[in-house]
């Protein structure tokens, strides 16, 4: 079902470093995904590229009935005319001259039948031969496809005037769906960060994600996935609404940009292995569910589309051809997924020039998994960001907080009816406030503050960065946020397009230094960094130690698979000489982290027993963590 000709795809970076990157690459044959959680800032942008390509403008006001779907539906077709009107333009153009047709072709895989006709044109001599080979490559270049995400959870209710909730077809993740599902786009709609029920449901509605009378599904949906059995569940959810999954989308749970969904120590090797040993359930499993429904409905199922199955992908800290060599011969993924790389790559993402300096000089020190994020999901960040820098002033002046412009965040019902972001000024007062009345150390207290007041407002923040690019907000009035991946250590200047397609590639010198680790490698030494983070916030109830025990078990069933990898022959530039010292040594310091675990519980278990012989009044004040009375 694969229907596009590179070899990768640029996933969705934050809300603002995607957002114009189909109107910048898409025309190039290159398939990348916009953002659809900011409706008002995808407002913005259509108004900035409407006057550049002299397109008609009509502004949808915030308060607008219905205002959010219609924001990302117009600004997904403004998108779509700009990438027609471009790749028109790259078809008029000449062969055998050094312009945008040129490019498109260069920049294609060599393996591509269309790369290997238009290196046979360039050896032709003038005549009828070689201008019919020209109006045939002509008529085959086609545009990458201008993919869209939704964070499925991020769900926010609306309410009306009077503070009551409006219907459930107003949420953000429905009105998103809708905004994509009435454009007139043919594209794939990337559902990321779990499961939403509702919103599957909801999708039904929408004839274009069926197959047509010839076979065809205008509107295709790709799942972003941790594991096989997520696919499975997913999938088969989605098969008995006769909704067919185009891609399983793969991704590393740390090592990748942007929020991290950890899992439970399983390692992206062991997953991949397993959907590769599994992968036939995925369509043969969905299949009957699927002609079913539509038997259900009175549709014919194409005899054409039979035998389609879903394509699967992988995606988070690739950093060379070898690596993606070894994902697609030895775990038969499909395609690839560069993020990180392309923050580095002007003609690509929309970045402003701090930041981008920033990025260029960030090493491993500087690149961490943070907290910041008001959802309480790990978020991958980098120091001293323009979003770091206005939220710690912020805090040490003590006006710690965000007035929340946009609310895309808000979750918190602690001391609101309507939820509130946990990066607001309004949550913040508040829960710094409950603090300072609480009896406590005051080391204790202090902690207990810095855990609220960094919480950043990511709703804007990410947003910022491409609208200074853009000119269209200034850099002292618009602090930036950017969430690169660990990957980016490696990548330290600014890259033409072509430089890193064909890195890619593997068809020039390699932008990364040859010491760089294998990304199993740096996969295994983030988990247990995440591991000895998850043991030392342990409460150490039964079911905490029982998923720790789980995740070590996995980790270390990870580790094993990554030591018979390494013993294969490396494919060129795959630096698998580097994981048998990363795991021995993360393996050590697993077993060091788990054995002085063990011994805390084991503590805390003989207070336990202690403690109920204990009067109520005292055994109410002890303080486990501490173990202190």
């Amino acid at each position: 079902m694969k229907n596009y000709y590179h070899e990768f795809h640029i996933p969705v970076m934050g809300t603002g470093h995607s957002v114009d990157t189909p109107i910048r690459v898409a025309c190039l044959g290159i398939t990348s995904v916009i953002s659809l959680v900011d409706d008002l800032l995808l407002e913005k942008i259509r108004k900035y590229y409407s006057e550049k390509f002299s397109l008609p403008y009509c502004r949808i006001p915030a308060n607008e009935n219905n205002g959010r779907a219609k924001r990302i539906t117009a600004y997904l077709e403004t998108v779509q005319k700009i990438v027609h009107i471009k790749m028109d333009r790259i078809k008029k153009e000449p062969f055998f001259k050094n312009n945008e047709k040129s490019k498109y072709f260069d920049l294609l895989p060599e393996e591509s039948p269309l790369k290997k006709a238009y290196k046979k044109l360039l050896n032709m001599k003038d005549g009828s031969e070689r201008s019919s080979l020209e109006k045939e490559l002509t008529s085959k270049i086609r545009h990458g496809s201008i993919d869209v995400n939704l964070m499925v959870k991020v769900d926010r209710t609306h309410y009306d005037s009077n503070g009551e909730p409006l219907g459930d077809e107003f949420s953000d993740a429905k009105t998103g769906l809708r905004g994509y599902a009435e454009s007139s786009l043919k594209s794939g709609i990337v559902f990321s960060a779990g499961i939403n029920q509702r919103l599957f449901n909801y999708m039904t509605r929408f004839r274009d994600f069926y197959r047509d009378t010839t076979g065809q599904i205008k509107k295709k949906i790709i799942l972003k996935v941790s594991d096989f059995r997520s696919a499975l569940i997913q999938g088969k959810f989605l098969a008995k609404r006769g909704l067919e999954v185009h891609e399983f989308r793969i991704e590393s749970g740390l090592n990748c940009g942007g929020h991290a969904f950890a899992s439970n120590g399983i390692l992206l090797p062991t997953v991949l292995k397993e959907v590769k040993e599994k992968r036939e359930k995925l369509a043969s499993e969905f299949l009957p569910l699927i002609k079913k429904y539509y038997k259900k409905m009175g549709w014919e199922y194409a005899e054409s589309a039979r035998n389609d199955s879903p394509i699967v992908t992988v995606q988070g800290g690739i950093g060379n051809n070898g690596e993606v060599r070894r994902l697609k011969e030895d775990f038969g993924m499909d395609l690839t997924g560069w993020g990180t790389p392309f923050l580095l790559v002007p003609e690509t993402t929309c970045i402003d020039n701090t930041t981008l300096e920033l990025l260029k000089q960030s090493g491993e020190k500087d690149l961490y998994l943070s907290d910041v994020s008001p959802i309480g999901v790990p978020f991958n960040n980098v120091r001293n960001t323009g979003s770091e820098i206005w939220t710690s002033k912020k805090a040490a002046e003590g006006n710690s907080g965000s007035a929340c412009p946009k609310k895309f965040l808000v979750s918190n019902t602690e001391f609101t009816k309507q939820p509130v972001c946990l990066a607001s000024k309004q949550y913040q007062e508040m829960k710094l406030e409950e603090i300072n009345r609480q009896m406590l150390p005051e080391p204790e207290r202090e902690k207990h503050k810095k855990n609220i007041v960094q919480k950043t407002c990511l709703c804007d923040h990410l947003g910022n960065g491409a609208l200074i690019n853009l000119g269209i907000s200034k850099e002292e009035n618009s602090p930036q946020s950017i969430c690169p991946g660990p990957n980016l250590a490696w990548f330290n200047r600014i890259y033409t397009l072509k430089e890193m397609v064909d890195h890619i590639y593997g068809r020039r010198q390699s932008l990364v230094p040859a010491e760089r680790p294998h990304m199993f490698a740096k996969e295994v030494e983030i988990y247990v960094d995440y591991f000895e983070k998850q043991v030392k916030i342990c409460d150490c109830s039964l079911r905490e130690v029982n998923t720790l025990k789980e995740f070590k078990k996995n980790l270390e069933k990870g580790m094993d698979l990554c030591l018979s990898i390494a013993q294969k022959q490396p494919f060129e530039g795959e630096n698998l000489a580097s994981i048998p010292p990363c795991v021995e040594k993360q393996k050590n310091r697993l077993k060091s982290i788990y054995s002085d675990f063990e011994k805390l519980v084991n503590e805390f278990q003989v207070i336990g027993d202690r403690m109920k012989s204990m009067p109520h009044h005292i055994r109410s004040s002890v303080n486990l963590k501490s173990k202190t009375v």
